[in-house]
């Protein structure tokens, strides 16, 4: 579809801005996200390299009252960064901005531009002898604007936190061009209102993040990595509670699987193999790293039989080596892409109270059979309680034979998540696709106020247009 005759006029506009080498072509690597539900028909693609740059597009937008989508590394799963509706929008790409401007190791500190990917920030740490420690399965896609915007979680969320907790300060640009001049390296600064925190998780509603200031770890001199057949998921939430009681903030990563994950990978992905050849009901990745002082596989090893022991654990495999441990991490990271080529019929990224999840699990169950004759592949990172829920047709049937399905069984998942006091917004955010979640499941008075805050922010409703909050007429 050709840009309409108004934006054609503000793209000479901005043509006159920035130099050529800031504009792309619009096409599919830019007008889709990863889940084939949403496209944007058309837009004007400028991809600026400076702070300044995005500035000035964002205040000619915002003269011209042309919309603005950010857009980081495309790997969004509910529409944040796809404008299917209304007039065709700027698509402010951050990909030139790839600089990392400062590693200052006696801080911790790394400080990168919004289109620095995730595993090149985690490789620059690396080099400088530290650790950052977020990790999502599209790091190597993902940019770090894009990171900060969704307030990313991942598979370290139990020790590190999500991305917010991660982040010392940002650079933003507003919607009126202003440039928020934000990179603080403070631990501590109550200066005021904190716009880090509010623009982390906006996704772009309020301001287009342009670079941070990102807390570095050290690096774990030891790492354990054990893949734990378990009883269920309320023998696996004993013990995650062992764990921490015998091996304390070691513990980064706590995976729960079932056997339907494995049954996907065999069926999608049959080249990576489990070290079981029939695969347990429920399983659990635990990894753990510690400081030199510690001997972490004696402690891992004394945790295992103590489990055994309680009947928390019914079998289990010890990485002996950096692959075997990336093997199980493997099998893990690649659900997802077994889950897409299978096809789902309804996804669900819910986060529940810890306890509340073996309950859930039961009666989200009994709720989809009583829909009908589907899958359901329950996994995720129950070490913070985000699972992922996900359901799919039965053997032999296409999702396309479940369409009428999916918004029964969307609501009936959502409706049981809310009842027992968990989120339908785990860890992807709200982006298009959750409005009416948002709506339905939000406290009215946190949506009042977040729509004042909109409108203090972007009076002219240029941001991000449509998504997180619906647009006001």
């Amino acid at each position: 579809m050709p840009l309409n005759s108004a934006l054609g006029v503000f793209e000479a506009h901005l043509r006159g801005l920035l130099p050529a080498a800031a504009f792309r072509d619009f096409g599919p690597a830019y007008a889709e996200e990863p889940r084939g539900r949403f496209t944007t028909p058309a837009a004007l693609v400028v991809a600026p390299r400076s702070t300044e740059e995005v500035a000035a597009v964002v205040r000619a937008a915002a003269a011209a009252r042309v919309g603005v989508v950010p857009r980081g590394g495309g790997t969004g799963l509910v529409a944040g960064q796809i404008a299917p509706d209304g007039p065709a929008p700027v698509l402010l790409s951050l990909e030139r901005m790839a600089a990392i401007r400062a590693v200052l190791t006696a801080e911790n500190v790394l400080t990168a531009e919004a289109g620095v990917t995730l595993a090149a920030v985690q490789a620059a740490a690396r080099e400088a002898g530290r650790l950052f420690p977020l990790s999502i399965a599209s790091e190597g896609t993902a940019r770090i604007g894009g990171v900060l915007a969704t307030n990313a979680g991942g598979v370290n969320t139990l020790r590190w936190g999500n991305a917010r907790a991660l982040c010392l300060g940002v650079e933003a640009v507003l919607a009126d061009g202003s440039i928020h001049h934000g990179l603080t390296r403070l631990r501590k600064d109550n200066l005021g209102y904190d716009l880090r925190d509010l623009l982390i998780g906006a996704e772009g509603t309020l301001g287009v993040i342009t670079a941070a200031a990102l807390r570095l770890v050290p690096q774990p001199a030891a790492q354990a990595t054990a893949l734990l057949a378990v009883p269920g998921p309320g023998a696996a939430l004993d013990l995650l509670a062992l764990a921490g009681a015998r091996l304390g903030d070691t513990v980064s990563a706590f995976e729960i699987m079932h056997r339907q994950g494995f049954a996907f990978l065999a069926e999608a992905m049959p080249h990576l193999r489990p070290p079981f050849d029939t695969p347990p009901e429920w399983c659990v990745l635990l990894d753990a790293g510690a400081p030199e002082a510690m001997d972490l596989d004696a402690a891992l090893g004394r945790l295992l039989e103590e489990a055994a022991e309680a009947g928390l654990v019914t079998d289990g495999w010890l990485a002996r080596s950096e692959a075997q441990r990336a093997a199980f991490w493997a099998l893990r990271e690649a659900i997802p892409e077994a889950n897409r080529r299978v096809g789902a019929v309804s996804s669900h990224d819910i986060s529940l109270p810890l306890s509340a999840i073996p309950e859930f699990i039961v009666r989200a169950d009994a709720a989809v059979a009583a829909i009908g004759p589907m899958r359901v592949n329950c996994f995720g990172h129950l070490g913070d309680g985000n699972l992922h829920y996900n359901v799919f047709p039965a053997p032999g049937q296409d999702r396309a034979a479940h369409d009428a399905d999916r918004p029964r069984v969307k609501e009936a998942v959502h409706d049981l998540v809310h009842g027992m006091g968990g989120s339908v917004a785990a860890e992807h955010g709200v982006g298009r696709l959750k409005l009416d979640d948002l709506e339905r499941y939000a406290d009215p008075t946190k949506l009042a106020a977040m729509r004042a805050i909109k409108r203090a922010l972007d009076p002219e409703g240029i941001l991000n247009p449509g998504a997180v909050l619906r647009a006001e007429c």
